[in-house]
């Protein structure tokens, strides 16, 4: 009997249309959309400071460019993510030190020097390219000054002059 006037119902009720509530969908969707604007990094530089790496604090001003990226860790020096010359707790090994000029890194000079030459015949055949010798440097908060002074001077002599550090902000 009840299935009969179900049917009936139903029957007499005639064909609406099935309304769908989307209220709290939308909620939903603008709260996601709001999250993901919020952590959206609006950086197109990506900094992957090295396991073995603690970057000092600082106050951050800019951002940073795209440029060349250099490490320098207390296990070794790093250009574009290719070891060039390795360190023992933070100090050149003998072999790495230049006879005549003890502040020079020979072989991070000729590894800068090929990064140079190669954007520098990038810049000669693209106008939207140019060589500006600019690096960013990662260097451990614990190295000596000695050291981040031999790497500073070896990159000046390299051609790259500008050199911004990485740092993690306060």
């Amino acid at each position: 009997m009840r299935r009969r006037g179900l049917k009936k119902y139903m029957d007499t009720r005639g064909g609406q249309a099935f309304k769908i509530q989307i209220t709290s969908m939308v909620d939903m969707f603008v709260i996601l959309l709001v999250f993901l604007l919020k952590s959206f990094s609006t950086s197109p530089v990506q900094i992957t400071p090295n396991k073995d790496l603690t970057l000092p604090e600082s106050t951050v001003a800019a951002d940073p460019q795209d440029v060349l990226k250099l490490v320098v860790s207390k296990n070794g020096i790093f250009v574009e993510d290719k070891k060039v010359v390795d360190l023992q707790s933070g100090e050149l090994l003998p072999e790495d030190s230049d006879k005549t000029d003890s502040q020079f890194i020979r072989k991070l000079f000729e590894e800068l020097d090929v990064q140079a030459k190669k954007t520098r015949n990038i810049a000669s055949v693209n106008e939207t390219v140019e060589f500006d010798g600019k690096i960013l440097m990662q260097a451990d908060r614990d190295l000596p000054y000695a050291m981040l002074q031999k790497v500073l001077y070896t990159s000046m002599l390299a051609g790259y002059a500008d050199m911004k550090l990485a740092v993690i902000g306060k």
